[in-house]
């Protein structure tokens, strides 16, 4: 249980380690970890030092399978320019009446019981019905996709379960592909990752499969976390969502100040690209950076009162989707779908979310990479 406790709390840690050893070297696995905002920002964005993935010896490539957020330019340039085409943020937009049924046919039955868990019910399911929407997956098929997603997210302690599930949904994927090929017209995704074209270059099937795992996985996980986050942090401080009752414009500001307060994803990998000094300390090629987003986000030399939950605060530079070239192409979706269920529920008349399990019970989702709870079973009034 301590461990869950420091899971669903990391805070406290973060900010000893940020005071103590900010830049701080594992001497059982060689890993490195940075926990200051700058140092964070640094390693995400100075892509000259800190790579994703692994460095090609050919980097004009795009490799056989290679995923967006493992590429280093100018390879990662190509895949993202050839992706936005079909993944745009009007596209995302295109969605909201769509997403908003969705998210009101959930609702309905929450509300009717009014007891209910958050993630069973609603919050694991709807990132989950839009992804699959978007890329043309057959309803049937969509508890599939969730359990695959949660297995490769878990993969980061169970390392043979993550592989598997992998290659099941790649498998999948590669199928689906093959059937939109034959039928190039679609206005879905893939459909759309399958025409889209620069420079005279098409994605690969490798590619296209790539790019749906990465939207499946980190769309699904990073969004249901987020709202889970988002009501856990309401039920826990109902002055907030009294407060966007009030002034539901500010509904936006909310949202941020979540992903700021408990982001759904608390750290990123990099490795160095080559032998430096950095910090007075001798970082050799290879060697792996963690970036711990989770610790800049609670920084106080960058955010006044970071303990604290400000539904105003205003600059709110949080690094929850990352920072430079590998920033979440997702995001605008993540940020759609949480606003749309809160402007839901406000509409709803909630008044008010009760926690029916002590804090103490709260478990945390698998894979020590993201924050977010297995259950939020709670009461609302209405």
């Amino acid at each position: 249980m301590a461990t869950a406790s420091r899971r669903l709390n990391p805070f406290a840690a973060y900010r000893q380690m940020r005071q103590e050893f900010p830049v701080y070297r594992d001497p059982r696995t060689g890993v490195w970890s940075v926990y200051r905002y700058d140092d964070v920002q640094t390693v995400l964005s100075d892509f000259h030092r800190f790579g994703s993935g692994h460095d090609d010896p050919h980097p004009e490539a795009i490799g056989p399978g290679a995923s967006i957020i493992g590429l280093n330019p100018p390879a990662h340039r190509k895949m993202r320019d050839l992706v936005s085409r079909a993944f745009t943020p009007r596209a995302v937009d295109q969605m909201a009446g769509r997403i908003r049924g969705l998210v009101e046919s959930l609702l309905s039955r929450c509300l009717v019981a009014g007891r209910f868990d958050v993630v069973d019910d609603f919050s694991a399911q709807l990132p989950v019905l839009v992804i699959a929407e978007m890329l043309g997956i057959p309803t049937e098929d969509r508890p599939q996709f969730k359990a695959w997603s949660d297995q490769i997210v878990a993969g980061t302690e169970n390392h043979a379960l993550g592989r598997s599930a992998t290659r099941a949904m790649s498998e999948y994927f590669s199928q689906v592909i093959q059937d939109r090929r034959q039928r190039p017209d679609g206005d879905d995704l893939i459909s759309s990752l399958i025409r889209a074209e620069v420079d005279g270059r098409r994605l690969t099937d490798a590619e296209v499969i790539s790019f749906c795992d990465l939207l499946l996985v980190a769309g699904n996980e990073t969004t249901t976390n987020l709202i889970t986050n988002a009501v856990w942090t309401f039920a826990e401080q109902p002055e907030v969502w009294e407060a966007l009752r009030t002034a539901p414009e500010v509904l936006p500001d909310a949202i941020e100040e979540v992903l700021r307060y408990r982001s759904p994803v608390q750290a990123m990998f990099r490795h160095v690209r080559h032998d430096m000094s950095w910090h007075d300390q001798e970082f050799r090629a290879g060697e792996r950076v963690i970036a711990w987003i989770g610790s800049a986000n609670h920084d106080g030399e960058k955010f006044a009162e970071a303990e604290d939950f400000d539904l105003h605060r205003k600059p709110n530079p949080h690094l929850a989707f990352g920072y430079g070239i590998h920033y979440c192409l997702g995001a605008p979706l993540a940020r759609l779908e949480s606003r749309l269920t809160f402007e839901a529920l406000l509409a709803a008349g909630v008044t008010r979310y009760e926690l029916l399990a002590p804090s103490e019970e709260l478990m945390p989702v698998e894979g020590w990479i993201v924050l977010g709870l297995k259950h939020l079973p709670v009461k609302v009034t209405r």
